[in-house]
Formats: C-alpha cells, structure tokens, sequence
C-alpha cells in the first residue's frame, strides 16, 4: 500500500508537470520534469521496471516539448543526459523526438548520442534489444518495455533517424551510414532494407556531385548571384534555379515544418494506462465541444419548433375527428315520402 501512495504521488507530480506544459508555463513543466526525472533516477521507490519506465517516458516527454517551445532545442540532448546521468537511460521514445528537434536546428552532438545509445544493445532471440551486461537476468513479455528490454520497432526507428535521417541526408555521410548498418545487430530484412535505401541515397547525391563542376561563364553568373543574394535584390526564381540544393533543402524545411506540429505530444497517466494525445487529436476534440455547444444553445429553440408542430399536428387531428362525428346522418331518409309541396307540383 506504501508503494501504491509513493506512486500515486508521482503521478500526480508528473500530471502537474504536464499541467504547465498545456498552459504554456514552459519555465515550470522544464524544471518540474527535470527535478522528477533526476529523482526517480537515484531512487525508483520499489517501483517496478516497467512502470518506471513509464514514468520516465512520460516526464521526459514533457522536458522535451518544454525545452522546444522555450527555443532551447539545441540544448534538448544535453538536458536529457544531465537529467537521467546516462543516455542508456533515456527512454528510446524520449530520445527519439529530442534528436528530431535538435537534427532541426543543425546543432551538433546528435549523431554520437545516438550511435553511442545504439551500441549499447544486444539483439536477443531475433525478437527483442538487451541492454548489455544484462542478458542472464531479463525475462521477456511480449510488448513491454522497460530499462533493460527494447522492442525491436523502437530500435529499428532509432537506427533509421541515425542512418538515413542524420548520417546519409544531413551530413551527406553514406559511407559512415553503410559500415555501421553492416555491422550493426538487426533483422536480416531491415538491414538489406536500409543498404538499398542508403545505395540508392548515395547515387542521387553522385549524380548531383558530377553536375557542380561550374565553367568559368558559370562561376561569373554564380558569384553575381550571390551578390545579389547579398544585396537582397536577388531572384528567388534564379537562385534556385542556379542551385538546385538549395531548393531542395527549402522544400524540405517547408515539409518537415508544419509536419513537426503533429510531432508535440502530450503523454498522459491515467491509473495503471499511458495516454497520448497529439495536437490533431486536441484540434478534433475542440471542434466536438464545439459543436456540443452550438446543439446546448440551439436546444431551447428547437425544442420550442418540435412542441409547435406537434401541438399543429394534434390540432389538425382534433378538427378532423370533430368533423368527422358532427356530421348528422338520419337513417329514416331512404324510406321517407316527398314532400307535399313536391307532389303537388307533379
């Protein structure tokens, strides 16, 4: 019972965290988050693995989308690692999103944290990531996670944002990209997966390379154009049209921008259960309230438009039945004689 209060106690701590996060008190949902998480690092109270594993996931969600609205994603890594003493320790989800921010602000530090978390697990049984050191003492449920064990979908994610996202795409590094898929401990079908992706990264960015050798008439045209570009009088039209990358890192920052907005997740505890709300799933439900208090409003007079036409419809059947039975018939009429005035006539 000590350790189901214990417990509710920091739910109801990460609950306020998260709290200050959706008012947008991004100073407080940091420092909150980062104080539960350095706490629940020293002492796990008698929790169980997977349980503080949720826990951990949970505030070091809310550290991370802090640190991003502050504008301190740069910094997402480095507080992740002060916060939880080793990057081993971070939950793989948590990591997952914090390298996204930061691969966006072209800061540095993001290829070495994740190779060095990467290393740090063995695959077991071709179903499932050990941490190293401790294999012997792991017994594996299906599904669950915790500060030892590691689905292979989370892996799988983190090596692709690695390979293909930092080293092959950002850093234009195939080659680095392709030894370390080669040696790395993964599906058979993912690796080759990711050597056809990777070989077919590397052809594009060749084909691109053997066209940037410039003539001496291009390099005139180009180096006006930068001077233009200087200037601000530049063409956007020409510019891009003079380097192709460039619109093509344009293009990607235009996608990945708007696209990052559904990436800021809220996770929720409720009881033993994990929620996670996304920005599309807050948008919707608004727009349900919405129309909930459009109905409320609405409510009285359609209810008044209901009562008058069924108050119309009654009245039409009352006259109908009223007509119907104040309608005399005598039933001597058939057999009765003319009247005189009639006979005297014919």
């Amino acid at each position: 019972m000590e350790d189901e209060g214990s417990a509710s106690a920091i739910w109801r701590e990460i609950e306020r965290s998260e709290s200050y996060l959706v008012c947008s008190m991004f100073e407080e949902a940091a420092s909150s988050a980062s104080s539960i998480v350095k706490r629940l690092c020293v002492d796990t109270k008698g929790l169980d693995d997977v349980q503080l594993y949720d826990m951990l996931e949970s505030t070091g969600m809310v550290l991370v989308q802090s640190l991003n609205q502050l504008g301190r994603a740069s910094e997402i890594l480095n507080q992740l690692k002060q916060s939880f003493s080793l990057v081993v320790a971070i939950p793989a989800q948590v990591l997952l999103i914090g390298s996204c921010f930061q691969i966006l602000e072209n800061s540095s530090g993001v290829g070495e944290t994740l190779q060095e978390f990467l290393s740090k697990w063995r695959f077991v049984d071709e179903r499932y990531y050990v941490l190293v050191g401790a294999e012997t003492n792991i017994d594996y449920v299906e599904g669950c996670q915790g500060r030892y064990v590691l689905g292979v979908d989370k892996y799988l994610e983190l090596a692709e944002l690695y390979t293909i996202k930092l080293l092959a795409t950002t850093l234009n590094n195939t080659d680095l990209a392709v030894s370390w898929v080669e040696k790395a401990e993964l599906p058979e079908d993912t690796r080759q997966g990711l050597l056809r992706r990777l070989h077919s990264l590397h052809s594009v960015n060749s084909s691109q390379g053997s066209s940037l050798p410039l003539s001496a008439d291009n390099k005139t045209a180009d180096s006006s154009n930068l001077k233009q570009l200087k200037s601000g009088k530049g063409s956007p039209e020409v510019l891009d049209y003079k380097y192709p990358l460039n619109r093509e890192k344009t293009g990607k920052q235009v996608v990945l921008e708007p696209c990052m907005w559904w990436l800021r997740i809220i996770n929720s505890k409720l009881s033993n259960g994990r929620m996670i709300i996304s920005n599309r799933k807050i948008f919707l439900s608004c727009l349900i309230l919405l129309a909930y208090w459009i109905l409320r409003r609405k409510q009285v007079s359609l209810k008044r438009m209901l009562q008058r036409q069924a108050l119309l419809v009654k009245n039409g059947v009352v006259d109908l039945w009223k007509l119907a039975f104040s309608y005399q018939v005598n039933p001597l009429a058939a057999i009765q004689s003319p009247p005189v005035a009639l006979r005297g006539g014919h």
